[in-house]
């Protein structure tokens, strides 16, 4: 795919897909709650339909309808051995919150991805749940795994690794535990499977005692059905926002999107650096932060992010880092080692596209430094993605700014916005 001819302004109210993390979760808690869920706005990108299959192959009803689901959930123990390995593509969430939930289960399962999700590390959610007796073999510390039934136990947990997906693991493996875990965690992460977990009435209670985040979770209580209207993704908003914020004559208005507290960060940074955006019509749905979200192109300049703004927003650093080779002065982003195990190693990728595209940038002991200049001379129009969404996306955002980038494995962006090419046009950007 070849990236913009530079655009004149982004404009108009993007068409947002439903939350990715959101969408996950909205068919993994359903499944195993005990009567019909019908779920609307769901994300239907190539990530959210490897979980979706995943349950089909475990013997799940699931009617779909263009954006809605129809889930009849038969309770926690309801789910069925699979005939074949179950394929989870590039999905981290799908590989990790599943191999929680099925190490409580009573069949034998394997879990196997793609060439790049063959290379992430599973051992940070296969270690933990050892300690509740799960009995999981992986290939070298990462898929394919195979998981085997055995007797879970509750257990106390502090997590080391700040990750939504462990927590999320572990919180759906202890639904079946009888007896109450306790999971601690210091860092901020992602809080969705919290929120929808008592939701559907798990017995599951959050308090914070000495900057710790503790959660005890009582096992074996059925799920009560909810009916989920997923928000619009903030993740993919961020694309949109940052081509506003860095084209002149740009306005746009986005609907719908999930404000989070524990992922917000890319709003908070972009703030920072001097952004126009406003938040209007804020509420409360499912028990999720709603809001709507204008933005006008801005005079952004550099800021200094502390590692604390890692834990908000780790997947918004691609394109927050366009945002800053375009800003008035320098800027340093700190503490960005889980970016090198993320779908692909993203530091490495920003760092060498950013300098193809002419930016003069960094990277020490996991810090990144950018240096913006009035002037760029491109050396290499070809960007490098190694499959990874967000790089695709972020880098066809700088080609709205300084023209035509060639951007290679441009399909990856399926995994979680299928429609990012035509939306970019819609508003002004030259995709082709």
């Amino acid at each position: 795919m070849i990236s913009n001819i530079i655009t004149k302004g982004i404009n108009g109210i993007p068409n947002v897909p439903g939350d990715k993390s959101i969408s996950h979760r909205s068919i993994i808690i359903p499944s195993i709650s005990n009567g019909t869920c019908e779920i609307t706005n769901i994300l239907k990108s190539a990530d959210v339909l490897h979980t979706l299959e995943a349950f089909k192959s475990m013997g799940v009803s699931i009617i779909e309808d263009k954006k809605n689901l129809v889930i009849q959930g038969k309770g926690l123990n309801s789910l069925s051995e699979s005939k074949e390995p179950i394929y989870l593509g590039n999905s981290g969430t799908s590989a990790r919150l599943l191999t929680g939930l099925l190490s409580a289960q009573n069949f034998n399962t394997i879990l196997k991805g793609d060439k790049s999700l063959s290379n992430r590390p599973m051992k940070r959610i296969t270690e933990p749940l050892a300690r509740m007796n799960a009995k999981i073999n992986t290939t070298n510390g990462s898929l394919p795994l195979s998981i085997e039934p055995s007797n879970l136990h509750s257990a106390n947990i502090e997590i080391k690794i700040p990750s939504a997906q462990i927590k999320s693991g572990l919180l759906l493996a202890a639904l079946n535990i009888k007896g109450e875990t306790v999971i601690s965690e210091s860092k901020i992460t992602r809080d969705h499977t919290e929120i929808m977990l008592k939701s559907f009435g798990a017995n599951i209670k959050t308090t914070k005692t000495d900057n710790k985040k503790i959660i005890k979770i009582i096992g074996q209580k059925e799920l009560l059905p909810k009916n989920i209207d997923v928000p619009n993704d903030l993740s993919s908003s961020a694309f949109f926002i940052v081509s506003a914020l860095i084209n002149e004559n740009s306005n746009i208005t986005l609907k719908n999107i999930n404000n989070n507290p524990t992922r917000n960060g890319i709003l908070l940074a972009l703030k920072k650096m001097g952004a126009k955006i406003k938040l209007s019509n804020e509420r409360i749905n499912n028990n999720e932060n709603i809001c709507d979200i204008e933005v006008v192109s801005s005079d952004l300049n550099g800021c200094d992010l502390g590692p604390e703004f890692a834990d908000l927003m780790i997947d918004e650093y691609p394109i927050l880092a366009i945002a800053a080779a375009f800003a008035n002065s320098p800027s340093v982003f700190r503490g960005l080692q889980e970016l090198k195990v993320k779908e692909s190693d993203r530091l490495k990728l920003i760092l060498l596209n950013l300098k193809n595209c002419g930016i003069k940038c960094k990277s020490e002991n996991n810090d990144l430094f950018i240096y913006p200049s009035k002037k760029y001379e491109v050396k290499k129009n070809l960007i490098q993605t190694d499959f990874d969404h967000r790089i695709a996306m972020a880098f066809c955002i700088m080609g709205t700014k300084i023209g035509p980038l060639e951007i290679k494995d441009s399909e990856s962006i399926n995994t979680s916005f299928p429609n990012f090419k035509n939306e970019l046009n819609r508003l002004g950007g030259k995709i082709f």
